[in-house]
């Protein structure tokens, strides 16, 4: 933009606050766009890789792999609802079920222990109260599916609402796979020509900044939801696809997810098992964990391509549910991975520049 006249870069400033206003302001509307766009992005390099197989001298149309992969999709989700979410719901249910037994085993073993070293300031946990407020909580919510329905029905307004997402979502999700290198195409095409080829190596850039967290980081975070969960299930703990998936869901942030992980499973570990033989499974489930994610799923999966730092992901994501709420948490890893980009090529450019140089 070194090239630009004053008034040209003055406009192109307004037109960012103009955009960004919209933007604050469609939010409500835009959330399916976005929520599709999401997953589109996540879908095109699969569609594209259908589309690349030879079949005896034949390839897949851009239309049946988009079906294919947008079934694949919506066959994942189905799963998600109709398996993991009351599987979660019955095993938190089961804990709370047992929890007066657990609390009196801490009464009875870990209360004195933190008593004798600690002074009797450490007092023992109420048992009836705490197991009632538990109770009443869980149930007063109904489940998460009742608790999910509860808040949709009180307003016509929102049903409708939760209809036209659900609705919407995946038909948009359908035509922007199908469409997807053209739309790119486009935009690419209305950059002005002498800054098309800086616009398509800066996005190009962005794409594999932002695909190797967003898409690669996606899968390994899945994977290991899936590894934490079925280990945590094989030596037989009750919480296992709770802790499981909520230590490969967090993983994005590296150790983060695996030390939630194995704190939560060696609690609920001594609260089922009451003895400290059965920590050495658990920790053995997440050491397996760490080393499948290091030596495979990353390079498979995210390969060596510099991705987002963790506190840029967090802040990006914190800072955009502030600006935007949810529309703006799905827009931050983009938005990040752009500035990024940005930032480097200008640290680039400094670099080599004479006031630097001559500095």
């Amino acid at each position: 933009m070194g090239d630009l006249s004053d008034s040209q870069k003055w406009l192109v400033l307004a037109f960012l606050i103009g955009a960004s206003a919209l933007i604050y302001l469609l939010s409500p509307v835009l959330m399916p766009f976005a929520v599709a766009a999401v997953l589109a992005y996540l879908g095109d390099p699969l569609v594209d890789r259908l589309e690349a197989l030879d079949f005896k001298g034949r390839s897949l149309s851009r239309t049946v792999a988009v079906v294919l992969v947008f079934s694949g999709i919506s066959l994942a989700i189905a799963a998600l609802l109709i398996v993991v979410i009351p599987a979660l719901e019955y095993q938190i249910g089961e804990f709370i079920d047992k929890l007066p037994a657990y609390l009196n085993w801490l009464n009875r073993t870990v209360i004195p222990v933190l008593q004798k070293y600690l002074g009797r300031g450490v007092r023992p946990l109420h048992i009836e109260q705490l197991s009632t407020l538990i109770k009443n909580q869980w149930q007063d919510g109904g489940g998460v599916f009742e608790n999910f329905m509860q808040s949709v029905s009180h307003s016509g307004a929102v049903i409708i609402g939760w209809l036209m997402n659900l609705v919407l979502i995946p038909v948009i999700t359908f035509y922007l796979l199908r469409d997807w290198d053209v739309l790119v195409e486009r935009v690419h095409d209305l950059f002005p020509r002498r800054y098309a080829a800086t616009v398509g190596a800066l996005a190009a850039e962005a794409d594999d900044v932002l695909g190797a967290f967003l898409r690669g980081q996606f899968y390994v975070m899945l994977a290991l939801g899936g590894i934490y969960s079925i280990g945590l299930w094989l030596v037989d703990l009750e919480l296992a696809l709770v802790i499981g998936m909520t230590a490969g869901l967090i993983s994005f942030i590296p150790y983060m997810g695996a030390l939630v992980g194995i704190v939560f499973s060696c609690i609920a570990a001594l609260l089922q098992y009451q003895d400290a033989v059965h920590l050495l499974p658990v920790l053995i489930v997440f050491a397996v964990g760490q080393s499948l994610e290091g030596m495979l799923l990353t390079p498979w999966l995210v390969g060596n391509k510099i991705g987002l730092h963790p506190v840029a992901v967090m802040f990006a994501v914190m800072a955009g549910g502030r600006l935007f709420g949810f529309l703006g948490v799905l827009l931050a890893l983009p938005v990040a991975s752009v500035i990024m980009v940005l930032l480097r090529h200008l640290h680039e450019r400094y670099t080599f520049s004479g006031f630097y140089s001559k500095g």
